[in-house]
């Protein structure tokens, strides 16, 4: 008979797929190491996404190990009336209005845990976008602790941004070639790089200094990273007596998909069918689209390159709105005229792409990337070399750290902004040639190449991501020095 789970962890992701599958794989782990443990996560969602969701006794993903009966998901009440005061406006007061309409649906589901359940609440873990749950976790006599699904570097900037915009105001620097010394980075940061929510003079900026504040409140902050990959940042934000204890425990991955889908099958089985290491990805993440010249300039740069592609073309949605990108009905659309037909046999366009299966396929020798931080850590867990488009959130700082930090990606650009939340915000178009020569130098190979060692740099670093999680290894040992600090930290019954 097993023994009862000692201390229960509440997880509160943000909503969105890529917080909430790392979220819920960092959970799996946890649970997985300690037999003390068990968890809870709490799945908030927007009123506007209509997306189907399952019950609150099963997993939104299929995610469960063995382990899963003391890991647990709670879908918190999706309130329709909440639409109204979410209508479209500021971005980041849609954020911040969420989830203090959420704040309520927590606080309940706590006050029944503590009445009914046997196991001793441990502490909150929320997301970097929902530290305004940290005043309910303080109502109960609870720590809070972070899951942060970004990376060490951009950890240290946001932790930075409240000395940097008492020197200035930040978004001024919009536009400007101004550059930033912040500690967590070698070099200093060009302010073009900066996500586009610190440059919003609506407000973004003094909500990511409030973050960042309550970021410091914290207990301890578990970052989806691991030394080898970011040694620089990690000791910097390490030596500061100012922030919480930084426990690096990734690459926290998700690396199951959809295997029997027919569409999945089809893309596996044509990369079956290419030399290796001969196909270049093109994908950018769940909400990344483009409008139609932008696609016709990658289309022109993919046909001039003449090498092998695969590449996720999705449907922006209507101007205006905030919705998922859809699957176009028919490319041609879109597309130049004739391109599906001049290209038949080198390249597949796609909708929907299994990121993960591709990145693994041996045919796979390059991928351009928006640079989200999940998509990062996948590139280089599959040893799969770089060439940066980066889009929204903190993607052009996550580009900047790949090429200008760490030797680890190729550029096509650092600085292209496009972002569906700040639809003000008019994307420069990235012309055929210069995607051309970012592919050229991607997927060109030889002693002579360009790029030989960036590649070699990817490949080491590929197997240093699989040797941390390993026992005695370095992201292995922080995860259980948090659990012994989760332990250690836990109120008195």
């Amino acid at each position: 008979m097993k023994a009862a789970a000692a201390a229960e962890l509440m997880f509160i992701p943000s909503p969105g797929k890529g917080h909430l599958v790392s979220t819920v794989e960092m959970a799996k782990q946890l649970i997985g190491r300690d037999h003390r443990l068990s968890i809870t996560v709490l799945i908030m969602k927007f009123p506007f996404d209509k997306s189907k969701v399952s019950s609150s006794t099963q997993s939104p993903l299929p995610l469960l190990t063995a382990a899963e009966d003391r890991l647990k998901f709670v879908h918190l009440p999706q309130e329709e009336a909440a639409s109204a005061e979410l209508r479209p406006k500021n971005p980041i007061d849609v954020m911040l209005e969420f989830v203090n309409m959420n704040k309520q649906h927590v606080r309940d589901h706590v006050t029944k845990i503590i009445s009914t359940d046997s196991s001793r609440l441990a502490g909150f873990v929320v997301d970097m976008f929902c530290t305004q749950m940290m005043d309910v976790a303080a109502e109960f006599g609870l720590p809070t602790y972070v899951f942060y699904t970004s990376s060490c570097a951009f950890l240290g900037f946001m932790l930075h941004l409240d000395t940097l915009c008492r020197d200035q105001d930040i978004t001024e620097l919009k536009d400007s070639d101004a550059e930033l010394e912040v500690p967590a980075f070698v070099n200093p940061i060009p302010a073009k790089v900066l996500p586009s929510v610190v440059l919003d003079k609506e407000g973004g900026s003094t909500f990511f200094v409030g973050v960042a504040r309550r970021l410091r409140e914290t207990k301890g902050i578990m970052v989806n990273t691991f030394e080898e990959l970011e040694s620089y940042a990690v000791k910097r934000l390490a030596g500061d007596d100012k922030v919480p204890p930084i426990y690096p425990v990734g690459p926290v991955l998700h690396m199951d998909e959809k295997e029997g889908d027919e569409e999945v099958i089809q893309i596996m089985r044509w990369l079956d069918n290419q030399p290796p290491s001969s196909v270049v990805f093109l994908c950018f993440g769940s909400m990344g689209t483009f409008d139609g010249d932008q696609v016709r300039e990658i289309a022109q740069a993919l046909e001039q390159s003449g090498h092998r592609f695969l590449w996720s073309v999705r449907q922006p949605p209507p101007k205006g709105k905030i919705e998922m990108p859809s699957e176009y009905q028919d490319l041609n659309q879109v597309l130049p005229e004739g391109f599906l037909k001049r290209t038949t046999e080198i390249g597949k366009v796609i909708g929907w792409a299994p990121q993960v299966a591709v990145l693994s396929h041996k045919a796979v020798g390059g991928f351009v990337s928006h640079c989200g931080w999940n998509s990062t850590l996948e590139s280089l867990w599959c040893g799969v070399p770089v060439a940066t488009w980066p889009m929204y959130a903190e993607q052009q700082m996550n580009a900047f750290e790949l090429v200008r930090e760490l030797g680890l990606a190729v550029e096509i650009k650092l600085d292209y902004r496009r972002d569906m939340l700040y639809d003000n915000i008019k994307a420069k178009l990235v012309t055929a040639d210069e995607i051309e020569n970012g592919i050229r130098k991607l997927m060109e190979n030889g002693d002579k190449s360009s790029t030989k060692g960036i590649k070699q740099k990817v490949k080491e670093m590929s197997e240093k991501s699989k040797i941390v999680i390993k026992e005695g290894r370095s992201s292995y040992n922080s995860i259980g020095r948090f659990i012994e600090d989760v332990i250690i930290n836990m109120p008195s019954p």
